[in-house]
């Protein structure tokens, strides 16, 4: 509960001076301040505590002191902020209708609240003193401003919000259900079935998964045709194995009555391609990932199919149909990790294919193949896992050293190589790298023995430019090619990075100076401060990449994801499960951020960008946003304490 204070604030020189220097009693002599401040009285509220609440009479307004409050409609989760108010703002305009006018005696007639969002001072000043002092063209031109400034501000918010529910609300699969979608009679199998038995039932029946009961006909587990082909098959086992000697036992579910995109989920976050469907507790039927995918074409299938089957003269066609499968995933609110999974697969297919048609154009021209054994690299989006549309190039190339007299001529070939992997990747959407980050450059293609010699140099001349070459080269991630070689590759880096510990140290002083900003609060980042954007790369994502990046090679670790950096940094103790959580939410929201602002971009026709809008995010986000930000600049604040 608000703590009331019915003292006379004339006792606080310092909360006088500046209730003094305020519009409302600016200018009044002393005594008459006095006699006006007699009838107010000051209220403490703790952080999260109700100010003012829906249905509630209002008594006049509060002038914030101290603190921070936020106005608000709806509930928990649900909640929407109109606005943010601070020190010298005022709570409770909206009542103001009952001081100027007849009042209203409906009882439903204030349907915001008021919620402190730190420890926060107010001086509630009476409906009593404000007719006092309305007679003031200064006050009364100080009200007006106030509530028609407020007023435009809270018409901006509240249409983002309502343009964005019809975004969000509007999409199929939160209206789908189930039941619709799934495949019944529920073809079933007794746990003592011969699997002979149950293989010829799918085969009769044409599918791919039975569930199976007990004499109570209660679900027990699940048979798949792999595992008949893992379990059965591949052990060579035959009579006498019964169903529930191969099933899988308590298999995942879903309600008749669960909403499409939350089987996607299930499916996506648990790796598995069935689930029986429940209407109680028993099963009504089945749905699979295939009848998800199929559904309005979402078949990522066929996409790989039209990858494999691509030629120089149809890769092209490529992206159109790959960005149909991004939008059906992000349509569906897809947790952003899994789209990216499943669009990072694609995309991979794709770069592995570009390589093939490069190395098959280079044969038909005369060369015999790759003289020595290479692989080559994504950095960047790429490299990271993260390239949900397609972008820039960023690869390289590394190979086996060959022998002297063969150095010229193997050189040469990978410059053409090079080059043809660009051209091929270009054909299929990817724009040049503007950096020219690519194979198809001198210093992104070499010999193993040419690559640690260039790290070293990078090394010793740790410059900026140098710094963020290897920012960019250490999201590395091998695409194609000798596993062997990229063993050795993948050591020689390992240890060029131990002996740099200077290098090492350079990028935590560059890092210094690009530190996370912090937002106090989202709307009070739009309505309060002048900044109304903030660089998803430059402040969120790179700042996270390239401490992640440090304290991992800090401790010998050079490949992989993000996500994989993660947990290796878990399993070595650097960092702790909690953490690597916050991280991992972190790393989630900055992404579905960007994805949502660079599809919507793609959809305008925009070219695409990195700037978050706070006007264009929903509260959740913003509030997301700042929890991301924190745990961000925390990690990097770790990364940078050498």
């Amino acid at each position: 509960m608000a703590r009331f204070g019915w003292m006379n604030p004339l006792e606080d020189k310092e909360q006088l001076a500046r209730i003094h220097e305020h519009p409302l009693f600016a200018g009044l002599p002393t005594g008459e301040l006095g006699g006006l401040l007699a009838q107010c009285g000051l209220k403490r509220y703790q952080k999260g505590e109700r100010v003012l609440y829906a249905k509630t009479p209002r008594q006049g307004l509060l002038l914030i002191l101290q603190g921070m409050a936020e106005v608000f409609v709806g509930q928990s989760s649900q909640r929407e902020v109109l606005e943010v108010l601070e020190k010298g703002d005022m709570i409770g305009f909206s009542s103001l209708a009952d001081f100027l006018a007849e009042k209203n005696r409906q009882r439903e007639r204030y349907p915001v609240e008021v919620r402190a969002i730190e420890e926060t001072l107010c001086l509630h000043i009476p409906y009593t003193v404000i007719e006092l002092r309305w007679h003031e063209p200064a006050v009364r031109d100080f009200i007006l401003k106030q509530v028609t400034v407020r007023l435009r501000d809270i018409y901006a918010s509240l249409a983002e919000q309502v343009t964005l529910a019809k975004q969000w609300g509007e999409s199929e699969p939160f209206i789908r259900r189930i039941h619709d979608v799934m495949k019944m009679p529920m073809i079933s199998a007794d746990m003592e079935e011969d699997v002979r038995d149950v293989a010829a039932a799918m085969v009769g029946q044409a599918t791919s998964s039975v569930v199976v009961l007990n004499d109570n006909d209660q679900l027990i587990g699940i048979i798949t045709e792999k595992d008949l082909v893992e379990r059965v098959v591949a052990k060579g086992l035959g009579a006498g194995t019964v169903a529930r000697d191969i099933m899988t036992p308590h298999p995942y579910i879903i309600s008749r009555d669960a909403f499409y995109y939350e089987a996607m989920s299930v499916m996506l976050m648990n790796g598995i391609k069935h689930l029986p469907v429940m209407d109680g507790g028993r099963v009504a039927g089945m749905v699979s990932l295939s009848d998800l995918l199929q559904q309005k074409n979402r078949g990522v299938t066929g996409v790989i199919q039209k990858i494999e089957e691509a030629t120089p003269a149809t890769v092209d066609r490529l992206k159109p149909a790959m960005y149909e499968v991004l939008s059906y995933l992000i349509q569906d609110e897809i947790p952003v990790v899994h789209t990216l999974d499943v669009m990072t697969k694609l995309y991979d297919r794709l770069a592995r294919h570009c390589v093939e048609l490069a190395l098959n154009h280079l044969a038909e021209n005369g060369s015999v193949g790759p003289p020595v054994a290479f692989g080559w690299y994504m950095m960047g989006s790429g490299g990271r896992g993260e390239q949900f549309m397609l972008t820039d190039q960023d690869h390289f190339l590394v190979y086996a050293d060959p022998p002297n007299e063969a150095k010229r001529s193997v050189d040469q070939y990978f410059a053409e190589l090079g080059k043809e992997i660009v051209r091929q990747l270009e054909l299929a959407g990817y724009k040049r790298c503007d950096g020219l980050m690519m194979a198809s450059e001198d210093r992104w293609r070499g010999a193993i023995s040419t690559w640690q010699e260039r790290l070293r140099g990078w090394s010793l001349r740790a410059t900026n430019d140098h710094v963020l070459l290897a920012n960019n080269f250490l999201s590395f991630r091998h695409l194609y090619g000798d596993e062997e070689l990229h063993d050795q590759f993948t050591a020689i880096v390992r240890v060029q990075l131990v002996k740099s510990r200077i290098f090492l140290y350079r990028m935590a002083e560059l890092e210094k100076e690009h530190p996370v900003p912090q937002l106090d609060h989202p709307i009070r980042a739009l309505f309060r401060m002048k900044r109304e954007t903030i660089d998803g790369k430059k402040h969120a994502l790179f700042p996270l990449h390239h401490s992640i990046q440090l304290l991992a090679a800090r401790h010998g670790i050079v490949d992989g994801t993000p996500l994989e950096l993660l947990e290796k940094l878990i399993e070595t103790n650097v960092l702790s499960r909690e953490t690597a959580d916050d991280l991992r939410f972190a790393y989630e929201v900055i992404l579905r951020i960007r994805l949502q602002s660079a599809w919507h971009a793609h959809q305008r026709g925009e070219p695409s960008s990195s700037e978050i809008h706070f006007s264009r995010l929903r509260t959740k986000d913003k509030e997301e946003l700042i929890l991301a930000l924190r745990a961000i600049r925390s990690l990097q604040n770790q990364a940078i304490s050498f």
